[in-house]
Protein backbone atom coordinates (compact mmCIF):
# COMPACT_ATOMS: atom_id res chain seq x y z
CA UNK A 1 0.00 0.00 0.00
CA UNK A 2 1.84 3.50 -1.07
CA UNK A 3 1.98 6.40 1.56
CA UNK A 4 -0.87 8.59 2.58
CA UNK A 5 -0.16 11.93 1.33
CA UNK A 6 -0.98 15.04 3.39
CA UNK A 7 -1.57 16.89 0.04
CA UNK A 8 -4.50 16.25 -2.73
CA UNK A 9 -4.00 16.26 -6.35
CA UNK A 10 -5.01 14.83 -9.80
CA UNK A 11 -8.43 13.48 -8.62
CA UNK A 12 -10.49 12.93 -11.76
CA UNK A 13 -13.64 14.57 -11.90
CA UNK A 14 -12.94 16.70 -8.77
CA UNK A 15 -12.63 20.38 -8.15
CA UNK A 16 -12.55 21.79 -5.17
CA UNK A 17 -11.94 25.63 -3.91
CA UNK A 18 -12.20 27.83 -0.71
CA UNK A 19 -13.01 31.64 -0.68
CA UNK A 20 -14.43 34.30 1.64
CA UNK A 21 -17.42 34.90 2.09
CA UNK A 22 -17.63 36.83 5.11
CA UNK A 23 -19.46 34.41 7.59
CA UNK A 24 -15.95 35.20 9.76
CA UNK A 25 -15.61 38.73 11.50
CA UNK A 26 -11.90 37.52 10.78
CA UNK A 27 -11.65 37.72 7.38
CA UNK A 28 -10.55 34.06 7.49
CA UNK A 29 -11.60 31.35 4.38
CA UNK A 30 -15.29 30.28 5.60
CA UNK A 31 -16.82 29.04 2.16
CA UNK A 32 -15.68 25.67 0.31
CA UNK A 33 -17.52 23.94 -2.55
CA UNK A 34 -16.25 20.32 -3.45
CA UNK A 35 -18.10 19.82 -6.92
CA UNK A 36 -17.97 16.57 -9.50
CA UNK A 37 -18.54 16.78 -13.20
CA UNK A 38 -20.68 13.82 -13.21
CA UNK A 39 -22.85 11.92 -10.64
CA UNK A 40 -21.52 10.22 -7.36
CA UNK A 41 -22.16 7.64 -5.59
CA UNK A 42 -21.98 9.05 -2.06
CA UNK A 43 -22.09 7.07 1.94
CA UNK A 44 -22.50 9.33 4.90
CA UNK A 45 -21.46 8.93 8.38
CA UNK A 46 -23.68 11.65 10.83
CA UNK A 47 -23.83 12.12 14.38
CA UNK A 48 -25.42 9.78 16.60
CA UNK A 49 -26.56 13.38 19.04
CA UNK A 50 -30.46 13.34 19.43
CA UNK A 51 -29.72 17.12 18.77
CA UNK A 52 -28.44 17.45 14.79
CA UNK A 53 -27.82 20.43 12.94
CA UNK A 54 -30.12 21.77 10.24
CA UNK A 55 -27.56 20.49 7.82
CA UNK A 56 -27.07 16.63 9.07
CA UNK A 57 -31.59 16.35 9.09
CA UNK A 58 -31.39 17.59 5.33
CA UNK A 59 -28.60 15.52 4.32
CA UNK A 60 -30.04 12.79 6.18
CA UNK A 61 -32.87 13.26 3.84
CA UNK A 62 -30.70 13.39 0.77
CA UNK A 63 -29.14 10.03 0.97
CA UNK A 64 -32.00 8.02 1.39
CA UNK A 65 -33.34 9.13 -2.11
CA UNK A 66 -30.14 10.17 -3.93
CA UNK A 67 -27.54 8.15 -2.94
CA UNK A 68 -26.17 7.93 -6.71
CA UNK A 69 -26.79 11.35 -8.00
CA UNK A 70 -25.20 14.12 -5.63
CA UNK A 71 -22.82 16.12 -7.59
CA UNK A 72 -21.15 18.91 -5.39
CA UNK A 73 -20.81 19.21 -1.07
CA UNK A 74 -21.13 22.90 -0.09
CA UNK A 75 -19.64 23.64 3.71
CA UNK A 76 -19.53 27.13 5.46
CA UNK A 77 -17.78 27.58 8.67
CA UNK A 78 -18.43 30.10 11.04
CA UNK A 79 -22.00 29.37 12.16
CA UNK A 80 -23.38 25.64 12.58
CA UNK A 81 -26.95 26.14 11.66
CA UNK A 82 -28.00 24.03 14.79
CA UNK A 83 -31.02 24.33 17.32
CA UNK A 84 -32.37 26.93 14.28
CA UNK A 85 -35.52 25.22 14.03
CA UNK A 86 -37.36 24.99 10.66
CA UNK A 87 -36.03 28.29 9.35
CA UNK A 88 -32.34 26.95 9.69
CA UNK A 89 -33.95 23.81 7.31
CA UNK A 90 -34.77 26.07 4.75
CA UNK A 91 -31.83 27.97 4.85
CA UNK A 92 -29.78 24.78 4.24
CA UNK A 93 -32.32 24.01 1.40
CA UNK A 94 -31.61 27.52 0.37
CA UNK A 95 -28.22 27.03 0.44
CA UNK A 96 -28.39 23.66 -1.43
CA UNK A 97 -30.70 25.64 -4.45
CA UNK A 98 -28.22 28.46 -4.89
CA UNK A 99 -25.55 25.89 -5.34
CA UNK A 100 -27.32 23.74 -7.92
CA UNK A 101 -28.07 26.59 -10.04
CA UNK A 102 -24.36 27.59 -10.42
CA UNK A 103 -23.37 24.09 -11.16
CA UNK A 104 -26.26 23.43 -13.32
CA UNK A 105 -27.93 20.61 -11.48
CA UNK A 106 -30.86 19.98 -8.82
CA UNK A 107 -30.80 20.90 -5.59
CA UNK A 108 -31.19 17.32 -4.52
CA UNK A 109 -27.93 16.78 -5.60
CA UNK A 110 -26.32 19.28 -3.08
CA UNK A 111 -25.04 18.49 0.19
CA UNK A 112 -24.66 20.87 2.99
CA UNK A 113 -22.66 21.24 6.08
CA UNK A 114 -21.58 23.82 8.30
CA UNK A 115 -20.32 24.12 11.60
CA UNK A 116 -19.52 26.85 13.96
CA UNK A 117 -21.30 28.33 16.71
CA UNK A 118 -24.50 26.74 17.91
CA UNK A 119 -27.75 28.84 17.34
CA UNK A 120 -27.12 31.29 15.01
CA UNK A 121 -28.86 31.40 11.73
CA UNK A 122 -27.34 31.19 8.58
CA UNK A 123 -26.22 34.80 7.25
CA UNK A 124 -27.88 33.39 3.44
CA UNK A 125 -26.39 36.84 1.95
CA UNK A 126 -22.99 36.15 2.79
CA UNK A 127 -23.55 32.48 1.62
CA UNK A 128 -25.20 33.49 -1.41
CA UNK A 129 -21.78 35.32 -1.78
CA UNK A 130 -19.79 32.39 -0.77
CA UNK A 131 -21.51 30.50 -3.52
CA UNK A 132 -21.09 32.81 -6.26
CA UNK A 133 -17.50 33.40 -5.54
CA UNK A 134 -16.44 29.88 -5.15
CA UNK A 135 -18.84 29.44 -8.38
CA UNK A 136 -16.55 31.77 -10.23
CA UNK A 137 -12.96 30.60 -8.73
CA UNK A 138 -10.87 29.46 -11.93
CA UNK A 139 -8.64 27.00 -9.66
CA UNK A 140 -8.47 23.55 -8.04
CA UNK A 141 -7.27 23.90 -4.80
CA UNK A 142 -8.16 21.57 -2.29
CA UNK A 143 -5.55 23.11 0.30
CA UNK A 144 -7.82 26.41 0.32
CA UNK A 145 -11.15 24.08 0.56
CA UNK A 146 -9.54 22.25 4.04
CA UNK A 147 -8.62 25.92 5.36
CA UNK A 148 -12.20 27.23 4.36
CA UNK A 149 -13.69 24.14 6.58
CA UNK A 150 -11.86 25.09 9.68
CA UNK A 151 -12.92 26.44 13.04
CA UNK A 152 -10.59 26.11 16.18
CA UNK A 153 -8.24 24.12 14.20
CA UNK A 154 -5.00 25.15 13.45
CA UNK A 155 -4.19 23.73 10.50
CA UNK A 156 -5.77 22.42 7.71
CA UNK A 157 -5.97 18.58 7.43
CA UNK A 158 -5.56 16.88 3.69
CA UNK A 159 -4.48 12.53 2.78
CA UNK A 160 -4.37 10.93 -0.29
CA UNK A 161 -3.22 7.70 -1.64
CA UNK A 162 -3.34 6.94 -5.46
CA UNK A 163 -3.45 2.83 -5.07
CA UNK A 164 -3.02 0.37 -8.97
CA UNK A 165 -5.10 -2.48 -9.43
CA UNK A 166 -3.68 -6.00 -9.92
CA UNK A 167 -4.94 -5.03 -13.43
CA UNK A 168 -2.48 -1.91 -13.54
CA UNK A 169 -5.32 0.96 -13.74
CA UNK A 170 -5.09 3.55 -11.17
CA UNK A 171 -7.31 5.66 -9.53
CA UNK A 172 -6.89 8.29 -6.16
CA UNK A 173 -8.85 8.39 -2.83
CA UNK A 174 -8.65 11.69 -1.17
CA UNK A 175 -10.43 13.23 2.01
CA UNK A 176 -10.25 16.95 4.06
CA UNK A 177 -11.48 17.28 7.72
CA UNK A 178 -11.72 19.68 10.32
CA UNK A 179 -12.62 19.43 13.60
CA UNK A 180 -10.04 20.36 17.08
CA UNK A 181 -12.34 19.69 20.08
CA UNK A 182 -16.05 18.75 20.80
CA UNK A 183 -14.66 14.68 19.99
CA UNK A 184 -15.80 11.63 21.25
CA UNK A 185 -16.38 8.33 19.02
CA UNK A 186 -19.36 7.84 17.78
CA UNK A 187 -18.44 10.97 15.23
CA UNK A 188 -17.23 14.50 16.76
CA UNK A 189 -17.25 18.11 15.86
CA UNK A 190 -15.81 17.09 12.64
CA UNK A 191 -16.67 17.14 8.86
CA UNK A 192 -15.09 15.83 6.45
CA UNK A 193 -15.31 14.99 2.74
CA UNK A 194 -13.66 11.99 1.25
CA UNK A 195 -13.73 11.29 -2.80
CA UNK A 196 -12.49 8.84 -5.28
CA UNK A 197 -12.73 8.68 -8.82
CA UNK A 198 -13.26 4.93 -8.58
CA UNK A 199 -16.99 3.79 -9.58
CA UNK A 200 -18.58 2.51 -6.13
CA UNK A 201 -22.41 1.84 -6.18
CA UNK A 202 -23.80 3.47 -3.48
CA UNK A 203 -24.37 0.89 -1.26
CA UNK A 204 -20.50 -0.12 -1.57
CA UNK A 205 -19.94 3.58 -0.86
CA UNK A 206 -21.91 3.30 2.42
CA UNK A 207 -20.59 0.43 3.53
CA UNK A 208 -17.01 0.71 3.15
CA UNK A 209 -17.17 4.32 5.03
CA UNK A 210 -18.82 3.23 7.86
CA UNK A 211 -16.62 0.25 8.29
CA UNK A 212 -13.69 2.87 7.95
CA UNK A 213 -15.30 4.84 10.46
CA UNK A 214 -15.47 2.90 12.98
CA UNK A 215 -11.78 2.20 12.99
CA UNK A 216 -10.66 5.95 12.67
CA UNK A 217 -12.91 8.84 13.05
CA UNK A 218 -14.79 6.89 15.57
CA UNK A 219 -11.44 5.59 17.57
CA UNK A 220 -10.36 9.56 18.76
CA UNK A 221 -11.26 11.52 21.60
CA UNK A 222 -10.49 14.95 22.80
CA UNK A 223 -13.03 15.96 25.27
CA UNK A 224 -15.65 13.23 25.15
CA UNK A 225 -18.66 15.58 23.83
CA UNK A 226 -20.64 14.71 20.35
CA UNK A 227 -21.44 17.56 18.30
CA UNK A 228 -24.60 18.03 16.55
CA UNK A 229 -22.61 18.95 12.93
CA UNK A 230 -20.93 15.58 12.64
CA UNK A 231 -20.94 13.99 9.21
CA UNK A 232 -18.48 12.31 6.72
CA UNK A 233 -19.33 12.01 3.00
CA UNK A 234 -17.29 9.43 0.30
CA UNK A 235 -18.35 10.24 -2.91
CA UNK A 236 -16.91 8.47 -5.85
CA UNK A 237 -17.54 9.41 -9.32
CA UNK A 238 -15.90 6.57 -11.28
CA UNK A 239 -13.83 9.35 -13.60
CA UNK A 240 -10.86 6.91 -13.42
CA UNK A 241 -12.17 4.33 -15.35
CA UNK A 242 -12.00 1.89 -12.69
CA UNK A 243 -14.75 0.01 -10.90
CA UNK A 244 -14.40 -1.29 -8.20
CA UNK A 245 -16.12 -4.92 -8.36
CA UNK A 246 -14.06 -8.00 -7.34
CA UNK A 247 -13.44 -9.29 -4.18
CA UNK A 248 -9.74 -8.59 -3.99
CA UNK A 249 -10.63 -4.84 -5.24
CA UNK A 250 -13.10 -4.60 -2.70
CA UNK A 251 -10.65 -5.01 0.19
CA UNK A 252 -8.06 -3.15 -1.34
CA UNK A 253 -10.23 -0.45 -1.86
CA UNK A 254 -11.18 -0.66 1.72
CA UNK A 255 -7.25 -0.60 2.91
CA UNK A 256 -6.95 2.79 1.08
CA UNK A 257 -10.19 4.09 2.21
CA UNK A 258 -9.10 2.93 6.04
CA UNK A 259 -5.65 4.85 5.67
CA UNK A 260 -6.93 8.22 4.72
CA UNK A 261 -9.56 7.78 7.17
CA UNK A 262 -7.00 6.81 9.57
CA UNK A 263 -4.56 9.64 8.54
CA UNK A 264 -7.41 11.89 8.76
CA UNK A 265 -8.62 11.33 12.01
CA UNK A 266 -4.60 11.60 13.81
CA UNK A 267 -4.50 14.44 12.30
CA UNK A 268 -7.93 15.62 13.82
CA UNK A 269 -6.58 14.97 17.28
CA UNK A 270 -2.81 16.11 17.08
CA UNK A 271 -4.46 19.53 15.59
CA UNK A 272 -7.03 19.07 19.14
CA UNK A 273 -7.50 22.14 21.05
CA UNK A 274 -4.37 22.98 23.70
CA UNK A 275 -3.00 19.98 22.80
CA UNK A 276 0.86 18.75 23.78
CA UNK A 277 0.39 14.72 23.27
CA UNK A 278 -0.62 12.61 21.35
CA UNK A 279 -1.67 9.85 22.77
CA UNK A 280 -2.19 5.90 22.09
CA UNK A 281 -4.16 3.52 24.29
CA UNK A 282 -4.01 0.26 23.19
CA UNK A 283 -6.74 -1.92 25.23
CA UNK A 284 -5.70 -5.98 24.97
CA UNK A 285 -7.27 -8.70 26.79
CA UNK A 286 -10.43 -7.79 27.16
CA UNK A 287 -13.96 -9.61 26.82
CA UNK A 288 -14.51 -8.91 23.53
CA UNK A 289 -13.47 -6.31 21.03
CA UNK A 290 -16.73 -4.37 22.18
CA UNK A 291 -15.57 -4.30 25.83
CA UNK A 292 -11.84 -3.34 25.11
CA UNK A 293 -13.45 -0.53 22.85
CA UNK A 294 -15.38 0.50 26.32
CA UNK A 295 -12.45 0.51 28.50
CA UNK A 296 -10.22 2.22 26.12
CA UNK A 297 -13.08 5.19 25.58
CA UNK A 298 -12.84 5.52 29.24
CA UNK A 299 -9.24 6.03 29.75
CA UNK A 300 -9.39 8.20 26.90
CA UNK A 301 -11.88 10.26 28.22
CA UNK A 302 -11.02 10.70 32.10
CA UNK A 303 -10.32 14.47 32.74
CA UNK A 304 -7.68 13.00 35.30
CA UNK A 305 -5.94 10.79 32.94
CA UNK A 306 -5.64 13.49 30.26
CA UNK A 307 -4.34 16.29 33.03
CA UNK A 308 -1.60 13.78 34.21
CA UNK A 309 -0.24 13.18 30.41
CA UNK A 310 -0.18 17.09 30.40
CA UNK A 311 1.48 17.28 33.91
CA UNK A 312 4.18 14.58 33.02
CA UNK A 313 2.77 12.92 35.99
CA UNK A 314 2.87 8.83 35.26
CA UNK A 315 0.02 8.31 37.56
CA UNK A 316 -0.78 4.88 36.67
CA UNK A 317 -3.02 4.80 38.91
CA UNK A 318 -5.50 6.90 36.88
CA UNK A 319 -5.36 5.00 33.68
CA UNK A 320 -6.22 1.58 36.22
CA UNK A 321 -9.54 4.17 37.63
CA UNK A 322 -10.83 4.53 34.60
CA UNK A 323 -10.59 1.20 32.77
CA UNK A 324 -12.43 -0.02 36.22
CA UNK A 325 -15.36 2.43 36.33
CA UNK A 326 -15.91 1.74 32.26
CA UNK A 327 -18.73 -1.01 33.48
CA UNK A 328 -16.42 -4.05 31.90
CA UNK A 329 -16.27 -7.15 34.00
CA UNK A 330 -12.29 -8.13 34.68
CA UNK A 331 -10.44 -9.57 37.30
CA UNK A 332 -7.98 -6.59 38.75
CA UNK A 333 -5.30 -8.86 39.74
CA UNK A 334 -4.59 -9.92 35.96
CA UNK A 335 -4.44 -6.54 34.94
CA UNK A 336 -0.96 -5.53 33.20
CA UNK A 337 0.28 -2.56 32.79
CA UNK A 338 2.62 -0.55 30.16
CA UNK A 339 4.07 2.67 28.72
CA UNK A 340 6.34 3.11 25.60
CA UNK A 341 7.70 6.48 23.73
CA UNK A 342 5.63 7.25 20.58
CA UNK A 343 2.88 5.29 18.61
CA UNK A 344 3.96 1.92 18.87
CA UNK A 345 5.22 -0.29 21.57
CA UNK A 346 8.80 -0.99 21.00
CA UNK A 347 10.82 -0.58 24.37
CA UNK A 348 7.77 -0.13 26.70
CA UNK A 349 8.12 0.29 30.27
CA UNK A 350 5.95 -2.16 32.46
CA UNK A 351 4.40 -0.29 35.83
CA UNK A 352 1.71 -3.25 36.72
CA UNK A 353 1.59 -6.70 36.80
CA UNK A 354 -1.00 -8.82 38.03
CA UNK A 355 -2.85 -5.72 39.49
CA UNK A 356 0.09 -4.58 41.97
CA UNK A 357 3.24 -1.51 40.68
CA UNK A 358 6.28 -2.79 39.67
CA UNK A 359 9.58 -1.54 41.14
CA UNK A 360 10.16 0.52 38.26
CA UNK A 361 11.81 3.39 37.83
CA UNK A 362 10.10 6.71 37.99
CA UNK A 363 12.35 8.68 36.42
CA UNK A 364 12.04 6.25 33.64
CA UNK A 365 7.96 6.67 33.30
CA UNK A 366 8.32 10.31 33.49
CA UNK A 367 11.16 10.19 30.68
CA UNK A 368 8.34 8.38 28.53
CA UNK A 369 5.40 10.27 29.19
CA UNK A 370 7.29 14.08 28.60
CA UNK A 371 7.44 12.64 25.00
CA UNK A 372 5.29 14.55 22.39
CA UNK A 373 3.36 11.00 21.74
CA UNK A 374 3.03 8.08 24.38
CA UNK A 375 1.87 4.88 23.91
CA UNK A 376 -0.53 2.85 26.64
CA UNK A 377 -0.60 -0.95 26.58
CA UNK A 378 -3.68 -2.20 29.02
CA UNK A 379 -4.18 -6.07 29.14
CA UNK A 380 -7.01 -6.79 31.33
CA UNK A 381 -6.32 -10.76 31.25
CA UNK A 382 -9.89 -11.39 30.62
CA UNK A 383 -10.39 -12.66 26.93
CA UNK A 384 -9.24 -11.75 23.66
CA UNK A 385 -11.10 -8.50 22.87
CA UNK A 386 -8.50 -5.37 21.76
CA UNK A 387 -9.23 -2.17 20.75
CA UNK A 388 -7.19 0.87 19.80
CA UNK A 389 -8.40 4.85 20.45
CA UNK A 390 -6.16 7.75 19.79
CA UNK A 391 -6.67 10.95 22.22
CA UNK A 392 -4.28 13.85 23.62
CA UNK A 393 -3.47 15.31 27.22
CA UNK A 394 -5.67 18.58 28.76
CA UNK A 395 -4.25 21.58 28.89
CA UNK A 396 -4.71 25.17 30.16
CA UNK A 397 -5.26 25.98 26.79
CA UNK A 398 -8.33 23.93 26.14
CA UNK A 399 -9.77 25.48 28.73
CA UNK A 400 -8.74 29.56 27.63
CA UNK A 401 -9.82 28.28 23.76
CA UNK A 402 -13.50 27.02 24.94
CA UNK A 403 -14.07 29.97 27.48
CA UNK A 404 -13.73 32.73 25.15
CA UNK A 405 -15.37 30.53 21.37
CA UNK A 406 -18.37 33.04 21.28
CA UNK A 407 -16.21 36.13 22.03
Amino acid sequence: MPDVRDSIEGVKGFRAVGVRSGIKKSGALDFALIVSDRPCAVGGVFTTSQVKAAPVLVDMERLKTNAGGIRAVVTNSGCANACTGQQGIDNAERTAQLAAEKIGCDAQDVLVLSTGVIGSQLPMDRIAQGIQLAADAADDNWLLAAQAIMTTDTRPKLASIEVTTSSGQTYRIAGIAKGAGMIAPNMATMLSIVVTDAGLLPEQAQAMLQAASNISYNCIVIDGDTSTNDTVFLLANGASGVSIESTADCDQFQQALNAVCTKLAQDIVRDGEGVTKFITVRVEGAPDNAAARKIANTIAISPLVKTAFYGNDANWGRILMAAGRAGVVFDQMKINLWLAPGESFDNPLQLVAYGMPLDYGEENATAIISQPSVAVLLDCGAGDGAATVWTCDLSHEYVSINADYRT
